[in-house]
């Protein structure tokens, strides 16, 4: 295993009711890298974030966390993140740095929310309460970062913003790992895509290792032939 692999799947499975949802799914996310878990609904993407966020526990196999010590060792967004109502974005902030060390104006900053800052949760838009999501996972800079479907739903633009501070958590050290619909963004801003169908991981690598492994030129045709679907994925900003 690399010195940079900073949280590990090892052969994890997880069931309900009796009914295997995971299957046999091994990965690693690295310190400084964006992993993206890509596949149509259905396919296990949430139920294998929430095991590796510890969330849910694998009913075989392990998740090891490799990184430094930390007060804080993962952070989890849910794919609909939920705050108090009433309360602004910095004093949603203020109460989750009351309990994990962090500073509420650097959070704000680091995700684009600094002008928001005095607005009530309620008031913000889906987008706006995306990025917070993005900023309460990061309290505590924890060394790796879960977000689930973090541009499900929004604008073009917003998704693009969503993704730029994806980056940028990356390029401060993070490993970052999140599900998408949006090969475009995928294909721009991960380092590596894991494809999952069926609760099974059936091909891993960067998006370019990808399309030479596939046969494919584009990435919706890419998409079809590894899930052997006619369903249309997110291409290019538009959800199909």
């Amino acid at each position: 295993m690399s010195d940079e692999h900073v949280l590990s799947a090892d052969d994890i499975s997880h069931s309900f009711g009796g009914v295997e949802v995971l299957e046999a799914i091994s990965l690693s996310v690295e310190r400084g890298s964006v992993t993206a878990l890509v596949g149509p609904n259905g396919s296990g993407k949430t139920t294998l974030l929430r095991v590796l966020a510890g969330i849910l526990s694998p009913t075989e196999g392990t998740v090891s966390y490799h990184g430094p010590e930390a007060e804080r060792e993962i952070g989890y967004m849910p794919q609909q993140p939920s705050f108090r109502p009433g309360f602004t974005a910095a004093e949603t902030l203020a109460f989750y740095t009351s309990l994990v060390d962090g500073d509420p104006e650097s959070l704000l900053d680091r995700v684009g929310l600094a002008q928001a800052r005095n607005r009530r949760v309620e008031a913000l838009s889906g987008g706006m309460r995306r990025l917070l999501g993005i900023a309460q996972a990061t309290v505590g800079d924890p060394p790796v970062t879960i977000l689930d479907e973090p541009g499900s739903g929004l604008d073009p633009g917003m998704r693009q913003q969503t993704f730029e501070v994806v980056a940028n958590l990356a390029s401060e050290g993070t490993a970052v790992l999140l599900s998408t619909h949006d090969m475009t963004l995928a294909a721009e801003f991960a380092d590596q895509i894991a494809l999952i169908e069926r609760g099974a991981v059936v091909e891993t690598g960067t998006p370019q290792q990808l399309l030479d492994t596939y046969e494919c030129e584009s990435l919706q045709t890419l998409f079809e032939t590894a899930f052997e679907t006619d369903t249309a994925v997110d291409v290019a900003g538009e959800t199909a």
